[in-house]
């Protein structure tokens, strides 16, 4: 059997079960700012999650809605359209953060950990001086 053509990994589960999957793991980072899941799994929740972000940046009723119906509940929607989002407005890219954690004691899977990057808004100290001298 060839390989051509088959994009992502299918984790022995059916399509509704892995859509599933990775609805509940985007939720959770959305809700925690941090998980900690299989390697595998991080690598699928990586690209989803950052075109979830993307969109709330936008921040408009479309991609709002699109948001909602991605996610689990609706509170972890509007947290990210209106707390996780605005930090982002600079970045076009790499909202989140894949690092290996360790391997699990029972089956000796690699573990690894998915989270939102600090990003430390830095207001411009040049446009402050010029407006305090003026």
């Amino acid at each position: 059997m060839h390989r051509h053509g088959y994009q992502g990994r299918k984790f022995g589960r059916e399509r509704d079960q892995r859509n599933a999957l990775l609805r509940g793991l985007t939720t959770q980072l959305v809700e925690h700012g941090s998980i900690e899941t299989t390697i595998q799994k991080a690598k699928e929740v990586v690209p989803v999650i950052e075109r979830l972000v993307t969109k709330a940046k936008k921040g408009d009723l479309h991609n709002r809605r699109q948001i909602v119906s991605a996610l689990l509940t609706v509170q972890a929607a509007h947290k990210l359209v209106d707390e996780i989002a605005p930090r982002y407005t600079d970045r076009n890219s790499g909202h989140v953060r894949l690092e290996r954690t360790r391997l699990r004691r029972g089956d000796n899977a690699q573990l690894a950990s998915v989270s939102f990057i600090d990003v430390t808004k830095k207001p411009a100290p040049a446009t402050a001086a010029v407006k305090e001298t003026a």
